[in-house]
């Protein structure tokens, strides 16, 4: 159920740094959350990717990356971000490289995830999680990754990142079956994930979480548009301006470019339950934010990205109407790109505080 373009955003240099047990968050109750959050500057201060790219280091990790890397105008080694084929091998590089992940690929047609801003979700995770300021790591975090797509890059970080224990569960069966493949050629992983199939589109938490389990958080990156139609216009627009930016960076066009303009919808892969749904990313939170009231007692932290702020303020009167206890807005920035995170709990302070100690 991603909804995320190939492109992976250079984060900044000039970058200012803050602590990295204290995210950027406005803490509101449901009535009162649609005031304005404050905004991040860069990646999280844990993030490996935060000053950009080893392309020497990604080069000896995957040397067929090598093929796909030229200077940009300041001199600095850089690929042309609008090729998906050299974004894949960039994420692969990154995967094995910097989280010892082998094997990563991705079916034709299926997203490829930026890697850098994929981890900084699970970064701000680990804060939201902290107990008394320290992160927490190990199995006895439990995590729920909702639609996590072909290319299962949420427990793939979080077990390589936190040892974390993750069940990640989407509705297409090749997307279950694709990281299967990845988890079997990483043991280190296999031991902490649990892959399961939603046969009912209709349901988020149904049918994936049982009646005996406990999860510390859930996570999700919901379906972005409503149509195929908006899916393949932002397509189009996305890699296009991509291209145009590397051109201009380059002084040469993007091999993108043109056939951009011809093919929109293969630059950028992508299947129907990664990027779009009936309603679009605003139906998708209300349906879930609805559904989880169901599962009060066994999720600690229900989150989800919301790319659109707009999408805020109908889900903060739903959470409201749900009886949610407390709600956190959690912002970030990746390059040029703002999103955030939607977090909620039914559980009172003091509930959390207990389960917080019962997990030790």
């Amino acid at each position: 159920m991603a909804r995320s373009i190939t492109q992976l955003q250079r984060a900044n240099p000039d970058m200012t740094k803050r602590s990295p047990n204290k995210p950027d968050v406005k803490r509101h109750s449901a009535s009162a959350a649609s005031s304005k959050p404050v905004l991040s500057k860069a990646l999280h201060s844990r993030n490996a990717h935060k000053q950009g790219y080893d392309f020497d280091a990604l080069i000896i990790a995957v040397p067929e990356l090598a093929a796909f890397v030229r200077p940009n105008p300041y001199g600095n080694a850089s690929i042309d971000f609008a090729d998906p084929h050299a974004v894949k091998c960039l994420n692969t590089a990154l995967l094995l490289s910097e989280y010892n992940i082998r094997g990563w690929d991705i079916p034709n047609g299926y997203l490829c995830p930026p890697v850098p801003g994929r981890v900084d979700y699970l970064h701000y995770i680990a804060d939201l999680l902290a107990v008394n300021g320290k992160v927490i790591k190990g199995a006895s975090i439990h995590c729920l990754d909702i639609g996590t797509g072909a290319n299962g890059i949420y427990p793939l970080l979080g077990i390589q990142s936190y040892g974390w224990q993750f069940v990640a569960s989407d509705i297409d069966p090749v997307s279950i079956d694709n990281v299967d493949q990845i988890a079997q050629q990483n043991p280190q992983i296999s031991t902490y994930l649990q892959l399961r199939l939603q046969q009912q589109p209709e349901h988020i938490f149904k049918g994936i979480i049982s009646a005996d389990e406990r999860f510390d958080v859930s996570l999700c990156n919901p379906p972005f548009h409503s149509s195929l139609a908006e899916a393949s216009a932002g397509t189009l627009r996305k890699v296009t301006n991509l291209a145009k930016s590397q051109q201009k960076k380059h002084g040469q066009q993007s091999s993108q470019l043109a056939v951009s303009q011809v093919k929109p919808t293969l630059n950028f892969g992508g299947q129907k339950a990664e990027l779009w749904c009936d309603g679009g990313e605003q139906k998708f939170l209300a349906n879930m934010i609805k559904q989880s009231r169901d599962y009060a007692s066994q999720v600690l932290w229900f989150t989800s990205l919301v790319s659109k702020s707009e999408n805020l303020k109908p889900c903060y009167q739903l959470l409201k109407q749900v009886n949610a206890v407390e709600v956190k807005t959690i912002e970030m920035t990746q390059g040029n790109k703002a999103t955030r995170i939607l977090a909620w709990s039914f559980l009172t302070p003091a509930l959390r505080q207990q389960w917080s100690t019962l997990r030790r």
